[in-house]
């Protein structure tokens, strides 16, 4: 086993090399290859990672979660709360030369919201109008308050591509993304590399020193780490907490780390497609069983050596939407074989989907294990991370385990899952008491009043289970010493801008 990974260290290093030939490097390894590199239909956590670098944002956030300006350097709201005008930067140039301006931002804005391939329509449904006030002003009309706004704006849908390249494209824009981040597309090899090279007139320039940035995904923990050590990679992210310690004793690495906001959560396919016929979605007292067969505690401590949060609800224990009425269950095997026999099937066989990288294998197992011990049948289906997105978007699952990286404000992590509209609701639950509850939390500024809706929210989704949330990640990294200025985030992005490597 060690010859075989020695051995897979060597091709990515060789791979590397070669993708890194013409220029300085900053070498990312990541758990997975990315899907889409087009923001309107992209979903996963790494694209997110790579867009950092290839797509600015209409505003970001700060290590505090602050929203901070980026491609609008102001902004401000009506008195009605019905309106929000954002100032552009002037002077700032897409990757293809051509000038970002108010009509290419609602150009971008309008696709979000109305193209057949976007993903982002319901994260900007409230939006009534996109108004080009002038070249550099653009105001977003809407049909009612909307409190999540602006943290919507700070992930895809404030991303802005050329207007041009967007016409000539259309939905094929992916292929060959034209955005105005500090880097430029230059190419992608499919589950070989991603390779973005540094665009000379950004409008921060002087942020940027690096030539070039390649991304490789590599699912195996063990492989990332050797590439680490080798000297193959700069940076992995999502370090194994098993592996910390050998990061921590090699004098050429360091370990960085950061309260995260985001989750794992299992999701259960209940109405989406022939799939949706099996035990889980059946019969809600099989999904409460399941919940009483596993235990979260002893997945962080064997998994994540006790560095993570096991969790029930999609804002983290002690936060200020968690719900401290809904406490994390202690497992009861009893229990959950009682329900079982209530519910008239004693041996509930289904299939849990999981990307194939190892820490995702390794909670599958243990979840595998745990349930079978109260008479679960669970067979474990492990794929590529861009095939789970596809086969879960489709239906084609019966459970599955996901990362979300988690948002700044709460709708994006309760909204996006369970609302009927949510576009990660891939199990297709529909409860119209929490689409009320969560639409009225959107429309409320005060976070206590929100509070209040999050609270009933919770009542809902944590007794009828369409999903079960397990815990909650700190971000690890480990980063090579010749790395200087990266900087961690709650939401784990890799944010090029101020980072700089030695020869």
């Amino acid at each position: 086993m060690k010859r075989l990974v020695n051995l897979t260290a060597i091709a990515v290093a060789a791979a590397l090399s070669i993708a890194s030939a013409q220029a300085a490097s900053l070498r990312i390894g990541l758990q997975e290859d990315p899907d889409a590199l087009d923001p309107a239909q992209g979903v996963s956590f790494v694209g997110r990672e790579v867009f950092a670098a290839l797509c600015d944002k209409l505003v970001d956030i700060d290590q505090n979660q602050k929203i901070v300006p980026q491609l609008a350097s102001e902004w401000s709201w009506s008195a009605d709360g019905l309106a929000l005008t954002l100032k552009l930067r002037d002077g700032v140039k897409f990757h293809d030369a051509t000038t970002m301006g108010a009509a290419a931002v609602k150009a971008n804005l309008d696709r979000y919201r109305r193209a057949p391939e976007s993903k982002r329509k319901g994260e900007l449904k409230p939006v009534r109008e996109v108004v080009v006030v002038d070249p550099h002003t653009v105001r977003l009309d809407l049909t009612t308050r909307y409190a999540p706004l602006l943290a919507v704006l700070a992930d895809r849908a404030g991303m802005i591509m050329s207007k041009a390249a967007l016409d000539k494209a259309g939905d094929k824009i992916g292929t060959a993304p034209i955005c105005a981040g500090p880097y430029k597309f230059t190419e992608r090899v499919p589950q070989e590399r991603i390779v973005l090279d540094r665009f000379s007139d950004y409008w921060n320039a002087p942020a940027t020193t690096i030539d070039r940035i390649v991304y490789t995904p590599v699912p195996d923990s063990t492989v990332r780490l050797a590439n680490l050590q080798s000297g193959a990679f700069d940076i992995v992210e999502r370090l194994a907490a098993t592996d910390v310690k050998a990061v921590e004793a090699d004098a050429k690495l360091n370990v960085v780390d950061s309260t995260a906001l985001a989750f794992n959560i299992l999701s259960i396919n209940l109405k989406n497609g022939p799939a949706a016929d099996n035990p889980l979605a059946r019969d809600p007292r099989v999904r409460e069983a399941f919940e009483w067969a596993i235990d979260r505690k002893v997945i962080n401590d064997v998994v994540f050596e006790g560095r993570f949060v096991p969790s029930n609800q999609p804002e983290a224990p002690g936060s200020p939407y968690w719900d401290p009425d809904h406490p994390v269950p202690t497992r009861d095997v009893a229990k959950a074989k009682a329900l079982l026999a209530a519910a008239g099937v004693p041996h509930p066989a289904f299939t849990l989907t999981t990307s194939n990288n190892t820490t995702d294998l390794q909670v599958a197992q243990l979840l595998q294990s745990m349930a079978a011990e109260a008479g679960f049948d669970v067979k474990l289906q492990a794929v590529e991370a861009m095939s789970m997105v596809q086969s879960t978007s489709s239906g084609d699952y019966q459970a599955a385990i996901a990362i979300w990286s988690g948002r700044p404000d709460p709708d994006g992590n309760i909204s996006y899952w369970l609302a009927s509209d949510g576009f990660l609701n891939w199990g297709k639950y529909s409860n119209p008491q929490l689409d009320k509850l969560l639409q009225q939390a959107r429309e409320t500024i005060n976070p206590a009043e929100r509070g209040k809706y999050y609270k009933q929210a919770a009542d809902i989704y944590i007794t009828e289970r369409p999903a079960l949330f397990l815990y909650h990640y700190k971000w690890l990294w480990g980063v090579s010493r010749k790395v200087d200025g990266f900087v961690p985030y709650p939401d784990g992005i890799i944010r090029p801008q101020g980072i700089k490597i030695a020869p």
